[in-house]
């Protein structure tokens, strides 16, 4: 199989993480492609017409895109229990919020980095911040306990999430209103799969 990939991506990051925790990491082939929104990558565009990572690509089907649908494969594929049916519905609701999180966070990028300064629209800037900062306060007020059981897919896409505000959002301090969700990422991010899979700075 391979991953195609980018190292900065918080959604990759997520895919490569699921890679450590369940053992496939040695079964997977990671393909570094320079993918931009305006821009996709030749090879991803061919395997997915979205142009958007990460992209598996497998030898036995259809590549799979969108990192929920190949995270969701890769734990049935291994049998790690990252989907546990018992709890479910409230682990994909948590991978949701953390995934939405990235998505907010990437957009934020996307407005300064491909956008001319003339064109950039704060108010809609400020909005994307504020779906962050509602999901941080939910995190904080709802799934502290959820965060802190066994380890789910849920959680790993909030580590992502937080992870990505640390990256590419710093200057934006999340953690002295959430001291809850920073102490609890304080100790998931040292966690080899996280550790593992740092963008690069």
């Amino acid at each position: 199989m391979q991953l195609i990939d980018s190292p900065a991506s918080p959604f990759c990051r997520k895919v490569k993480i699921v890679l450590h925790e369940t053992g496939l990491i040695g079964d997977v082939e990671l393909v570094q492609v320079l993918n931009t929104p305006v821009a996709p990558d030749d090879l991803n565009r061919v395997n997915n017409p979205l142009g958007k990572i990460p992209t598996l690509i497998r030898a036995e089907g259809c590549a799979l895109y969108d990192s929920r649908v190949i995270c969701r494969y890769l734990d049935a594929r291994a049998g790690a229990a990252l989907y546990p049916e018992h709890r479910i519905w409230e682990t994909l609701t948590l991978e949701a919020t953390g995934d939405g999180i990235m998505d907010a966070a990437v957009l934020m990028v996307y407005e300064v980095r491909f956008r001319e300064e003339n064109h950039r629209n704060e108010a809609w800037t400020d909005a994307q911040w504020g779906k962050v900062w509602r999901a941080l306060e939910t995190l904080e007020a709802r799934w502290m306990s959820h965060l802190h059981g066994k380890l789910d897919a849920g959680q790993i896409s909030v580590g992502c999430a937080l992870g990505y505000l640390d990256f590419r959002h710093g200057d934006r301090d999340w953690r002295t209103a959430h001291p809850a969700l920073a102490a609890w990422y304080q100790g998931f991010v040292a966690r080899p799969s996280m550790e593992a899979t740092v963008p690069p700075a």
